[in-house]
C-alpha cells in the first residue's frame, strides 16, 4: 500500500511539471514563404524544398509555431509540359517542422493553396500543381503566323501576277510554320519562385509540451544559421540556398 502511494505521488509530481501539451490539430493550414525556388524544368523526384511560416499558429492562446520556423519538403514527381499535349505537373509534400529554438517535428502534410498571384492551378485533393494551359498562345502563334504568310503571298502573288492564289499560299505556309513552331515548343512549367506563399495543411495533430516553446534565446540560435545575403546551407545536390549558412564540418564552396 505504501509502495502504491509513492506511485501515486510521483505520478502527480510529473503531472504538475509536465502539464497538458499544446495541441495543434490536424487540418490546420499553416502559411509559408519558399526559400529556393523550384521549377518542373529542373526538378526531379526527391528534390528538397525549404520554407519558412509568415504568420504565427497559436493554441491555448499561446504562439507554437512563430513566424520564421523552417519547413522542409520533398518533390515526389515532377513532369514537364508536352510539346503537343499535357500540361507541366508537380506534386510536393512537407516533411518536417523546425521551430527557431530548434526543435522539431516530422511530419507528412499536403499543399492546401498556392500564391492567388499565379495563373497555376491546384487540385486540393491530390496536392498537384499543374502549369496554366497554352490553348490560346499556340492558336495565336498559328494565326500570326498565316497572317504573316498572307501578307508574304500577296506580294510575291502581285509580282506574278496572281495576288489571289499568292494570298493562299502565303496563308497555308505561314501558318505550317506556325504550328511547327508550336509543336517543336513545350508547354509552361511549373514555377515556384523565391518568395512564393504556399499554404501548408497539416494532415495528423503537432502536439508540443510547454518545455519546448521556450523562445527566448531563439534570436541567437537563429543568428548561427543566418548569413548576409548571398550566403546559404548546403543542398541535397551539395549547392547553397540563399540566406542560409553551411553547418559546421558542412560544405562550405
Amino acid at each position: 500500500m505504501r509502495h502504491l502511494f509513492s506511485l501515486t505521488f510521483a505520478s502527480i509530481a510529473v503531472f504538475a511539471q509536465d502539464p497538458a501539451p499544446f495541441l495543434i490539430e490536424a487540418g490546420t493550414k499553416v502559411p509559408l514563404v519558399m526559400i529556393n525556388s523550384v521549377s518542373t524544368r529542373h526538378a526531379a523526384e526527391g528534390d528538397r524544398l525549404y520554407l519558412e511560416t509568415s504568420f504565427p499558429i497559436l493554441a491555448n492562446g499561446r504562439i507554437v509555431i512563430p513566424p520564421g520556423s523552417y519547413v522542409a519538403g520533398t518533390i515526389t514527381s515532377a513532369k514537364r509540359g508536352g510539346r503537343v499535349k499535357g500540361k507541366a505537373e508537380l506534386f510536393l509534400r512537407f516533411d518536417s517542422l523546425t521551430l527557431p529554438n530548434g526543435v522539431t517535428r516530422d511530419f507528412r502534410a499536403r499543399v492546401g493553396g498556392i500564391d492567388g498571384r499565379s495563373s497555376q492551378q491546384l487540385d486540393r485533393s491530390e496536392g498537384k500543381i499543374t502549369a496554366d494551359s497554352t490553348k490560346g498562345a499556340d492558336a495565336r502563334t498559328i494565326g500570326e503566323g498565316a497572317a504573316g504568310g498572307a501578307s508574304i503571298g500577296v506580294i510575291a502573288g502581285s509580282v506574278a501576277g496572281r495576288a489571289g492564289m499568292g494570298v493562299g499560299v502565303g496563308a497555308a505556309a505561314g501558318a505550317a510554320a506556325g504550328l511547327m513552331g508550336v509543336l517543336l515548343t513545350r508547354g509552361q512549367d511549373v514555377v515556384l519562385a523565391r518568395g512564393t506563399t504556399v499554404e501548408m495543411v497539416l494532415d495528423r495533430n503537432l502536439m508540443f509540451q510547454t518545455s519546448e516553446l521556450d523562445f527566448s534565446q531563439a534570436g541567437a540560435a537563429r543568428r548561427t544559421i543566418e548569413t548576409d545575403p548571398g550566403s546559404g546551407a548546403p543542398s541535397r545536390n551539395g549547392s547553397v540556398l540563399p540566406g542560409r549558412r553551411a553547418p559546421l564540418g558542412g560544405p562550405t564552396r
